[in-house]
């Protein structure tokens, strides 16, 4: 809005008195000071509101009225209530200086003038603002997107003063306008975000982080959100692939017009969303006609032919055949009849993002087909070469608990009380023979994966070797009834005398039997430790000198 429209509303009741000329000056914003040296509140395009306060004495307004010209702002306001009248100086500096000067009537307040400024430059802001977006989405429905979402963000924040976000469910930042944010900050908002949605809180979302406030709104493409038929399905068939916009501020009393506003921009985001997953079409087709050639045991031949169309996709620029490695996840969810296989291929391209690769498809080495339940990532390793270009392995391999390392927080929170997600990982092949055993590998890795507690669990196929193995297989009621033979009263006897029977059986076997390793690592005296093995062996009849016994408690211990 202009100097000109304020001097112009007779509600204001404002007089001019100097820099006509200049009326024609845009208000940016409105600022209330009686500090003499404001400068560091100031960024420019103000109109400045002052009761006079910092002035002692006829010498002081020249300095005050240049640092407001300084800092450009568009006007300064002088209230009449301290002084009665505005000093002749004051008028003359802002003479000098080419600044305009208003008389504020003692009978207006200045938090009239403010709000009225407020709000008429936010609603200027926002209606450019929403034209831009609407012309926006109209040129990424129709073609390919300009820029993606980072270029509403910054418009976001150029036009409204809103810094904003794109997260994955992860809590991955996707794009984000000035500086990101730090990756505990992301993965608490998208818990949050995933906690509010699994419980069906009504948006925007709002949470407090180190004195932050931040407002959440849901991204939902297609068939996920109101008016695509959402309203018919089940709200965890999509809360785990879901993006969101985090905004810092406090939407819970913006009026209905800025809050449609930011609905629109999340509309807009989706169309990029939709169209970075057209772009997985391709990466999804080869992954799933390769599953089903190592599925239907086709030729090793035939399913290197495959691979090697597959590589330049996958890993563009590869000059050799990589190495492959295969992730099997799962979700499962309580009650209800919930496909679990598309949830389980949208969180398995998301976890297995890699963040070294730049630009805006950050995931281009990942091809996730799903088969019933599961779905199944086939995940190209570049290859190491020696001195002599032999083959030295892979560059780099994906380590089970590293992949849920950061999102186990936000996962967890979206899977709630009900869902779980089970995830194993393959060791390293190299050729199409290895692909096969690489499959099952990674399904017995999942399995094992299953058997612990908690909502997002994974394992590796390091761990598939004796025991660990044979364990995931073993039926409840014989685990329970194995491991409450066996450990029951010690528990009790725990709870009862506070003896630590239970910590110390444990560290007696990781120590192979060894008292005085286990003494210290306990930090015991040994006749300590005999004394307590010694009620470990009377409480449960067993004999922990013998190897039969020990291997029953080391086996009750990891089933437990």
């Amino acid at each position: 809005m202009r100097l000109r429209a304020l001097l112009e509303t007779e509600a204001l009741g404002l007089r001019l008195l100097g820099g006509e000329e200049e009326l024609d000056r845009t208000v940016r914003g409105v600022m209330t000071t009686d500090l003499r040296d404001p400068s560091r509140y100031l960024s420019g395009g103000e109109l400045v509101l002052t009761g006079l306060a910092w002035r002692r004495n006829s010498a002081d307004s020249e300095p005050f009225v240049r640092i407001l010209a300084s800092a450009g702002v568009a006007g300064l306001a002088a209230g009449e209530a301290e002084l009665g009248a505005i000093p002749d100086d004051l008028v003359s500096a802002c003479v000098r200086n080419r600044l305009p000067l208003f008389a504020v009537n003692e009978d207006v307040a200045f938090a009239t003038i403010t709000e009225y400024v407020v709000r008429q430059v936010s609603g200027e802001r926002a209606g450019d603002l929403a034209a831009v977006v609407d012309r926006h989405r109209r040129l990424m429905t129709s073609g390919p997107a300009g820029g993606g979402p980072d270029v509403v963000l910054d418009l976001l924040t150029t036009d409204l003063d809103l810094r904003a976000w794109v997260l994955s469910p992860t809590g991955r930042q996707i794009a984000g306008a000035g500086e990101p944010l730090a990756p505990g900050v992301c993965a608490t908002l998208a818990s949050e975000h995933l906690a509010a949605v699994r419980t069906g809180r009504r948006g925007p979302h709002r949470i407090s982080i180190q004195g932050i406030t931040y407002s959440l709104f849901p991204i939902r493409g297609h068939g996920r959100g109101p008016g695509a038929g959402a309203a018919t399905r089940d709200v965890r068939e999509s809360v785990l692939s879901d993006w969101l916009l985090a905004v810092e501020a406090d939407a819970g009393d913006w009026p209905a017009e800025r809050l449609d506003l930011l609905q629109g921009v999340t509309q807009l985001i989706a169309v990029e969303r939709e169209r970075r997953d057209a772009a997985r079409t391709v990466r999804r087709r080869l992954a799933q006609e390769v599953l089903e050639l190592v599925q239907t045991g086709a030729p090793p031949a035939e399913i290197a032919a495959r691979l090697r169309v597959a590589a330049p996709v996958l890993l563009p620029g590869l000059g050799t055949a990589p190495h492959w490695q295969v992730v099997v996840a799962r979700v499962d969810w309580e009650g209800g009849n919930i496909p679990g296989g598309p949830v389980a291929q949208s969180l398995l391209e998301e976890i297995l993002v890699d963040p070294s690769v730049s630009g805006p498809e950050p995931s281009d080495r990942i091809a996730v087909a799903h088969a019933g339940d599961e779905a199944i990532a086939l995940v190209p390793l570049p290859a190491l070469s020696g001195e002599a270009g032999e083959d030295m392995g892979p560059a780099s391999a994906l380590h089970a608990d590293a992949l849920l390392a950061t999102v186990r927080e936000p996962l967890a929170a979206g899977l709630a009380d009900d869902g779980r997600l089970t995830l194993g990982v393959s060791a390293a092949v190299h050729s199409a023979e290895g692909l096969r055993g690489a499959l099952e590998e990674a399904r017995h890795a999942r399995r094992v994966a299953a058997a612990r507690p908690g909502r997002v669990c994974a394992a590796g196929h390091h761990e598939l070797a004796s025991h660990v193995l044979l364990l995931p297989f073993v039926p409840d009621d014989v685990r329970r009834a194995f491991t409450a033979r066996l450990l029951d009263p010690l528990r009790d006897y725990d709870r009862r005398h506070r003896a630590e029977l239970i910590p110390t059986l444990e560290a007696f076997l990781d120590c192979d039997g060894s008292w005085t390793r286990c003494a210290t690592r306990l930090h015991l005296h040994v006749n300590t430790l005999r004394y307590r093995v010694g009620r470990i062996e009377q409480l449960t009849g067993r004999d922990l000198s013998r190897l039969e016994d020990k291997l029953d408690f080391f086996l009750a211990l990891r089933m437990s």
